[in-house]
């Protein structure tokens, strides 16, 4: 019933949307949780200019920001449907529907934030994005998401002893679930849009997440401390509906995949202005900031991570091409 007052809500608002956009012969709706002004939502917005111009005004996207076509899950079901043209989604709520996606979602998989960009910009980052065509969804690119930290109310976060007992907001992901069990932690799944609230009332100590979402959240205002052990560098993915991939033309369909990798630059030179002024107003705040962390006992606490998730030989490979990647 929750899914379909959703997706109610959403026919209503692309219904309206689209008697307020006539001049292209094409519409294409697209989804973000994220606020306008964001990184991710202001590049699909390049993306869609990039596609008027070279379709010569025939193409159009309109994007619908800060979740106003529902949370992550959702719009993830929708998209299949065909409800929602394209998505700006985070890799965590794909890892229990497509298992490639696990793989980049692993904790301290990637080196650094230059690291995942030869692997994802690269054959392994396609085979990846390839991996959604058998699941009524075309991938596009993919997004930067920069480092993800656990940031909580309660206290500084110095060391893995220091998670013990604490309860933090993961992502509906059965993998992020079990990294944080791992540390010694309680993880809560739940949608990005509760988290304000539940730390503000205590039903949680806190979350895990990169600076801008921490500052544009406002999560630094209920949360005050925040621990730079950056155990993910997860990115995040554009994807498009099957069934509105289908009915476009060979040539608009390459149209569009250019057009979406040519918005990557664009959306990195964003995020890396976007995460300086986002860390420079954290630290204004007054939030505690603990950098000076040892991550060793972080990352063999992941060995059972991986046992469990890491069991085909495809995934093996995978894991095993990206630390190979210099």
């Amino acid at each position: 019933m929750k899914h379909w007052k959703t997706m109610t809500a959403a026919f209503g608002l692309l219904a309206a949307s689209a008697m307020t956009v006539q001049a292209a012969d094409i519409v294409l709706r697209s989804s973000d949780t994220h606020p306008d002004g964001y990184p991710t939502v202001e590049a699909v917005k390049y993306l869609g200019e990039l596609v008027k111009e070279r379709s010569n005004g025939r193409i159009e996207i309109e994007v619908f920001h800060s979740a106003q076509l529902g949370q992550e899950k959702d719009t993830i079901e929708q998209t299949q449907f065909g409800v929602i043209d394209m998505n700006r989604v985070s890799l965590g709520p794909f890892n229990n529907i497509i298992e490639e996606t696990q793989v980049p979602s692993l904790p301290y998989i990637f080196r650094s934030v230059d690291h995942m960009h030869k692997v994802m910009d690269g054959p392994i980052g396609q085979e990846i994005l390839d991996a959604f065509s058998d699941h009524d969804l075309v991938g596009l690119v993919f997004y930067d998401a920069g480092s993800r930290s656990f940031y909580n109310r309660q206290k500084p976060v110095e060391n893995m002893a220091d998670l013990s007992g604490m309860k933090f907001r993961v992502m509906q992901s059965d993998l992020f679930v079990d990294m944080v069990n791992a540390l010694g932690a309680n993880a809560t799944p739940m949608p990005y849009g509760e988290v304000y609230s539940s730390i503000q009332t205590g039903v949680i100590d806190g979350a895990e997440n990169n600076w801008p979402s921490f500052e544009s959240s406002g999560h630094f205002e209920v949360a005050g401390y925040y621990t730079l052990d950056e155990h993910l560098i997860v990115p995040e993915v554009l994807v498009m509906s099957k069934k509105s991939w289908d009915k476009l033309s060979a040539e608009d369909q390459a149209l569009i995949r250019q057009a979406a990798k040519d918005s990557v630059p664009h959306m990195r030179k964003l995020w890396a202005e976007r995460e300086a002024a986002s860390e420079a107003k954290v630290r204004e705040a007054g939030v505690k900031i603990v950098s000076d962390i040892d991550k060793t006992p972080f990352i063999e606490a992941m060995k059972p991570v991986y046992e469990k998730y890491v069991t085909s030989d495809k995934l093996k490979d995978l894991v095993a091409r990206i630390q190979a990647t210099e």
